[in-house]
């Protein structure tokens, strides 16, 4: 391998080799759940085709909304029981994911209420009507429930019963957009947003039902330690949420809704596609090598291999998405500029997601590190993103992406290499 000797390098094969013989049980799972989070990918690209782009740019502001919404509403209780439930005793366990079940609705309710009784001012930041904040705010109880209740799952190692049942609502939302689009000709974005919170909520049900939540269960207790638990986590999601999901918003100020339909195409997909491949393609093999391994000598490894990801990851950007552009309508033209401005914004942003998982699995130490990055970075990248949306609307957009994503992958490449550098080095 570049950069190792051959000691090193003989090293990093062997642990690979166990790793990929101790998790030959989850090709099956992993493979149809990277097919299920590919159809519902896909299911926003056939949205987008029959709706247009001014009603998908409506869907988007809708789910960027809903995505920011969420982090507060989930607090990171999922990652908790990711944590939690593996290493608790069975008896211990229905306490576990009932008290954050219970705890998250009451959290969720009470943030969906203070946001309609301030719905005057946010739908005046946000530049929205308020029935599109309240759809935005019951899209994120159904995808918080959704997510929450896949943690239960997978926190109970029921790895091909999940993946089973995300494949079947991914294919039902597909059905159901495709039967809304095809026969009913429906181009009203509030109808595949109605098919979206339905879809997430007959999961959460379903996964709910399959792990036994118990209702009498909930402990005051257990609640304010899974919070604390749950709150550098929670802090590093409300800083990320904000800083990707904020150019949508910028854009949906001084751009038209077209405008931010077509973004969502070039930005929003591949976006969602590399987050489909690394968290279920490589994720589960990636992650427990990272847990394991030498915190300085994996940010050394990292620092080294972040070029290649950051190309590769552009490269496999430009080419699955252009090819995705061939099937869409006219009302999304395409653009060679435009697509290369798109790769290289998601090869950044992929390099930096790369440290930001490497950080989170050091703990509370890897939390502050990332959380430090953050604070002084997003000032800069959001200063960045937003002169470049009112600059130049959607082609600002994408610059301001891949500015934003350069100056934190700058800010935390250089902050890891001094917060992990070796005893001794100089």
């Amino acid at each position: 391998m570049p950069g190792l000797s051959a000691r090193e390098g003989e090293g990093v094969r062997d642990r690979v080799a166990r790793l990929v013989d101790g998790h030959k049980w989850a090709a099956g799972p992993t493979l149809v759940s990277t097919l299920a989070s590919g159809i519902a990918a896909a299911t926003t690209l056939v949205i987008a085709r029959g709706a247009g782009a001014a009603a998908f740019g409506h869907f988007t502001v809708v789910l960027t909304i809903a995505l920011i919404v969420t982090v507060g509403m989930l607090t990171s209780l999922h990652y908790v029981m990711l944590q939690e439930l593996p290493r608790s005793a069975p008896e211990r366990r229905p306490a576990l994911m009932t008290t954050a079940m219970l705890s998250t609705l009451a959290v969720s309710a009470a943030l969906a209420t203070l946001g309609m009784l301030t719905a005057p001012l946010l739908t005046s930041v946000l530049n929205v009507d308020t029935r599109t904040l309240a759809f935005g705010l019951a899209l994120a109880l159904s995808m918080t429930l959704n997510q929450l209740a896949e943690s239960f799952l997978r926190g109970m190692k029921r790895f091909a019963f999940v993946a089973g049942l995300k494949l079947v609502i991914a294919v039902v939302y597909l059905a159901g957009a495709c039967f809304c689009l095809l026969v009913l000709e429906v181009g009203d974005a509030e109808a595949y947003l109605v098919a979206l919170i339905v879809t997430n909520a007959a999961f959460a049900l379903v996964a709910v039902a399959a792990v036994g939540v118990r209702p009498r269960a909930w402990s005051a207790r257990l609640a304010r330690s899974l919070y604390r638990h749950g709150a550098y986590v929670t802090c590093i999601a409300a800083l990320t949420g904000v800083l990707f999901g904020v150019d949508v918003i910028f854009l949906n100020h001084w751009a038209a809704p077209a405008d931010v339909g077509v973004y969502s195409v070039y930005n929003g997909f591949p976006k969602r596609l590399m987050g489909v491949v690394f968290t279920d393609g490589i994720g589960l093999a990636l992650l427990p090598m990272m847990a394991t391994t030498d915190k300085s000598l994996l940010m050394r490894r990292i620092a080294r291999l972040v070029p290649a990801v950051a190309g590769v990851t552009a490269v496999f950007s430009f080419a699955v998405s252009t090819v995705f552009f061939l099937l869409m309508s006219g009302e999304y033209p395409y653009s060679l500029g435009l697509m290369t401005l798109s790769a290289l914004g998601i090869g950044a942003h992929t390099a930096f997601n790369l440290y930001s998982v490497a950080l989170s699995m050091d703990g509370v130490r890897g939390a502050k590190v990332l959380i430090g990055c953050l604070v002084v970075g997003t000032p800069f990248a959001l200063a960045a993103l937003a002169a470049c949306i009112r600059w130049q609307g959607l082609a600002g957009g994408l610059v301001g992406f891949a500015l934003a994503n350069l100056i934190l992958l700058a800010v935390v490449a250089v902050t890891a290499a001094r917060s992990y550098r070796e005893k001794g080095a100089a």
